[in-house]
């Protein structure tokens, strides 16, 4: 049987397996299980995004909790560091998030936090695993008293209180164009940043169950740059199905990568002194432009694998506390135990307002290196270092990038995809070599 937990839980097509009602059922006595270990009667936080199929997971998972004598809390439509900071704030052995993040509305996943909100470890997830493919009896197992079903009072203002703490200063005089892609932040950020005090458009935040992420969000941001333009904003900010990541338009319309985020968060904070000289984590997907300008600014840069939990893990063994993703997701770990697109926001924002210089200009501290990257979907996902025909063409294009540019080949934690990526010093040419290894690749494995 395939790995249960990807690069970010447990995610597939919903109602096809492990998407199920009835592995639901078994992930949900897993986890009652794992954390029974720390509690006799473990409170477990649930929450989703606005999914169809999410309804039919959080019944699986409440059933399998409470028939292993946990009690389930639930919290309804919440952006996934609610359910992260929430676990934390309500003393709770762990909470879980109904959500596929940033893909289409027929996939969905699960997503565990521990009591502390912060993610499993890989140890964590393959004991969980085990639990759920192969302790049958332990599962199975009679028990004297079933857990019970309750509901949180008001989760989302709690939420919103917390992110609000985080900027204590107004936002009045801003005129942002927020775009919560039909998900789990649609209900809290228009009131988050109106009720501190800024203008604000807001774009896509009246889900139905399959309008996430669809032609909106941090994946499709062309709308939310032409709204910046026409309603003459200062910066426009997007959120995925999730809301664990930020993607970001500055007033001209043109879109920042998570990079240029990073560097004008990592350049505030060692201004204002706030980095503490520690260093700043991202992955290996960072473009080589934040590692130059990182450099220059005198602040050290640790790379790590691709994924939020990974950056985290990293940044606590470093010390470190800040760091983030291209993809757009933000780690302040003085403020969170996990990536979250609003309160990343609200920080950008905060820059914004007390340096009185746009994005445009701000973002100048880094320069990006021409990069190209293709998805490539593929049937299965063997080792990519035993197939010599896609090696061979990798290291024909890194021998003639030389020092001026690099390729990294890895498959999507959460989809059927090959991910090509390809930096080089000219735009024509990242084309012309990610092309060809994407080519090489469908025709060995796609």
């Amino acid at each position: 049987m395939d790995k249960l937990f990807g690069t970010d839980g447990i995610r597939g097509k919903a109602y096809q397996y492990p998407i199920t009602s009835e592995m639901a059922v078994r992930i949900g006595k897993a986890v009652s299980v794992f954390f029974k270990k720390e509690t006799s009667k473990p409170r477990i936080l649930i929450a989703n995004d606005s999914r169809i199929s999410a309804e039919m997971l959080e019944a699986g998972l409440v059933d399998g909790i409470c028939a292993t004598g946990a009690d389930a809390v639930l919290c309804g439509m919440l952006p996934t560091p609610g359910v992260a900071w929430l676990t934390a704030a309500e003393k709770a052995a762990a909470g879980i998030s109904v959500s596929a993040s940033h893909n289409p509305y027929d996939d969905n996943g699960i997503k565990i936090f521990k009591g502390d909100g912060f993610k499993l470890s890989e140890q964590e997830e393959a004991r969980i695993e085990a639990l759920i493919l192969n302790d049958t009896d332990l599962l199975t197992s009679c028990i004297t008293e079933t857990g019970r079903i309750y509901h949180l009072n008001d989760p989302g203002s709690q939420y919103r209180e917390f992110l609000a703490s985080t900027c204590p200063a107004t936002l009045k005089g801003m005129n942002i164009v927020i775009d919560c892609a039909n998900g789990a932040t649609s209900r809290i950020a228009p009131h988050l940043f109106a009720d501190l005090g800024a203008e604000i458009k807001v774009l896509y935040n009246s889900p139905n169950g399959r309008n996430i992420n669809d032609g909106c969000g941090s994946e499709h941001p062309e709308q939310l740059k032409q709204q910046v333009i026409e309603n003459k904003a200062n910066v426009g900010i997007a959120f995925d199905g999730d809301g664990d990541r930020l993607i970001v338009v500055d007033e001209s319309g043109e879109i920042l990568s998570g990079d240029e985020v990073l560097a004008i968060f990592a350049n505030n904070m060692r201004q204002e002194d706030t980095l503490k000289n520690k260093p700043v984590v991202s992955t290996v997907m960072s473009n080589i432009g934040l590692g130059i300008a990182l450099r220059e600014m005198g602040i050290r840069h640790i790379m790590t694998d691709v994924g939020d939990r990974h950056v985290m893990e990293k940044m606590k063994t470093a010390g470190a506390v800040l760091g983030g993703e291209n993809s757009g997701h933000m780690i302040f770990l003085d403020y969170h135990t996990t990536g979250d697109g609003m309160l990343s926001a609200l920080q950008l924002i905060r820059i914004i307002d007390s340096t009185r210089k746009p994005i445009s200009q701000l973002k100048k501290i880094m320069t990006l290196l021409p990069q190209t990257l293709m998805n490539v979907e593929v049937k299965q996902k063997p080792d990519l270092n035993a197939l010599p025909e896609i090696q061979k063409v990798i290291q024909s294009v890194q021998n003639k990038l030389g020092e001026k540019g690099r390729v990294l080949v890895r498959y999507s934690g959460t989809q059927p995809l090959c991910r090509v990526m390809v930096e080089g010093p000219t735009r024509d040419e990242t084309d012309v070599y990610c092309r060809h290894i994407a080519e090489c690749i469908k025709q060995a494995i796609g």
